[in-house]
């Protein structure tokens, strides 16, 4: 039997994340005004996800979505001007330090407490710290980690950002934090970029833009992280001696976030006049439709039985305790400093 071509086999399950996006759109406008697409589209992906399940014609393109996910933020860059990104300021940015070294701290000494094994534990300390599921799978090859203990640790990130996104919206409002207190908290301490992404949209637009913000300064450090785990682990016999530094943090480094940084520094300096920043931000819109549609189809359920215990509890555990102690710096410094 002839294969279809790699553009066809996606285009089914690319329609069914557009199909799903655009309902959210429409779920938005005709019945619950006040409720945000990005809502909708992940709970209806969500509950195709964990009834009728997702066919295997469809996966292929469901898959994209974090291709969408890249897209939607470096044309999300068009609606930053360099100013509006330094807003960030230096405040924030000690924060996104503080949570690196206290994620990658804290889950390492969990997963002794808790007997997990070694690699994995380092698998779940790089998700926590940087980007979730990138971050685990970048981390695999460059320890030589087995693919059951990224499985367990791409299992128990993924788990726990579905939890992020209905729990931080709720105790955000239930605070009342502000829109960048927020979006600051989502961005530092939701794992996955297209959960935290959502997390903040789901909040308001002005918290999700803040949230890409701070989720993208923590994905710039995945090179490094990477690095120095795979130096360690190198020097311990368990993986393969990293020859060029340069080459590998270049390799590692997630290249949409320069993507962002290009078209951020275009709209500064006027290259694109209204009509094309208007354009450029409804092609980010249609992406990140897509993207929280492909949120809503990976949310399974079933992934709680491949999870053994003890992983899971020291990815909840330190992702409770992460979540409490970013939002309490991000609370100390919003009335101490007016973010």
């Amino acid at each position: 039997m002839v294969k279809p071509p790699p553009g066809i086999r996606l285009l089914p399950g690319i329609l069914l994340l557009l199909a799903i996006g655009y309902g959210g759109k429409l779920l938005e406008h005709a019945i619950v005004p006040h409720v945000e697409y990005v809502f909708w589209a992940i709970v209806i992906g969500f509950l195709i996800a964990n009834t009728i399940g997702v066919p295997e014609i469809f996966r292929p393109g469901v898959a994209t979505y974090e291709l969408w996910l890249k897209t939607g933020i470096v044309f999300l860059g068009a609606r930053f001007v360099i100013g509006d990104v330094l807003k960030l300021g230096g405040v924030s940015l000690a924060l996104v330090a503080v949570e690196l070294a206290v994620a990658i701290a804290f889950m390492t000494a969990l997963g002794k407490t808790f007997g997990v094994k070694p690699k994995c534990t380092s698998l779940l300390a790089v998700g926590s710290a940087i980007c979730g599921v990138s971050a685990i799978i970048a981390t695999q090859g460059a320890i030589e980690a087995d693919d059951e203990d990224a499985s367990v640790a791409i299992a128990a990130i993924v788990v726990l950002g579905a939890i992020a996104l209905v729990a931080f919206p709720l105790i955000g409002h239930w605070l009342h934090l502000s829109d960048h207190a927020y979006g600051l908290w989502a961005g530092l301490a939701v794992d996955n970029t297209a959960e935290a992404t959502a997390a903040g949209a789901l909040y308001s637009e002005t918290a999700g833009k803040m949230a890409v913000l701070a989720k993208t300064t923590r994905n710039a450090m995945i090179g490094f992280v990477v690095l120095g785990y795979g130096t360690y682990w190198a020097t311990k016999g368990q993986a393969t001696a990293i020859t060029s530094r340069g080459r590998f943090l270049w390799e590692k480094f997630p290249k949409f976030v320069l993507g962002f940084l290009l078209v951020s520094v275009l709209a500064t300096v006027g290259f694109f006049d209204k009509p094309q920043l208007t354009a450029i931000g409804n092609l980010s819109r249609w992406a990140f439709l897509l993207t929280f549609a492909g949120v809503g189809l990976r949310t399974n359920l079933r992934e709680f039985r491949a999870l053994g215990l003890r992983p899971f509890a020291v990815g909840a555990i330190g992702e409770i305790a992460i979540a409490a102690l970013t939002l309490g710096l991000v609370t100390a410094a919003d009335r101490a400093f007016g973010l």
